[in-house]
């Protein structure tokens, strides 16, 4: 996946917000206000910061090169991807769909609840 390509992907989901907080060239996707994903461009290529469980987090970086501890921020819970191409398209929206999955579960049942029927609502709408 290219940048391009994660920017539409986040932006699909449904109560994602945009958000550029630490610069005009940085990303920042949240839900409900909560940050899930961070995109920007560092050395040359475009890279993504995604919420992660610890266990899962170790697996991925052993598992793919091109995927290491959180850059500026808690590495235990976050991973970089670097988008080079060598992580499969399946594989990083996967990705950026449990790091929203995570946020989600930080939520009250209400807010979750708001947020599911956002999700079911756009399903409908798209057939």
């Amino acid at each position: 996946m290219y940048h391009s390509d994660v920017r539409d992907y986040c932006l699909e989901l449904p109560g994602t917000e945009e958000d550029f907080p630490f610069g005009v060239d940085i990303y920042v996707y949240k839900v409900k206000g909560k940050i899930f994903a961070i995109l920007f461009t560092g050395q040359g290529e475009a890279r993504l910061n995604l919420k992660c469980d610890p266990d899962e987090a170790l697996a991925l970086r052993d598992i793919f090169p091109a995927i290491s501890p959180g850059y500026h921020m808690n590495k235990k819970h976050w991973n970089t991807l670097r988008l080079n191409q060598t992580v499969p398209e399946r594989e990083i929206k996967r990705q950026i769909d449990q790091s929203r999955l995570l946020v989600l579960q930080s939520f009250t049942k209400v807010q979750r609840q708001t947020v599911l029927n956002e999700t079911e609502q756009n399903k409908k709408k798209r057939g």
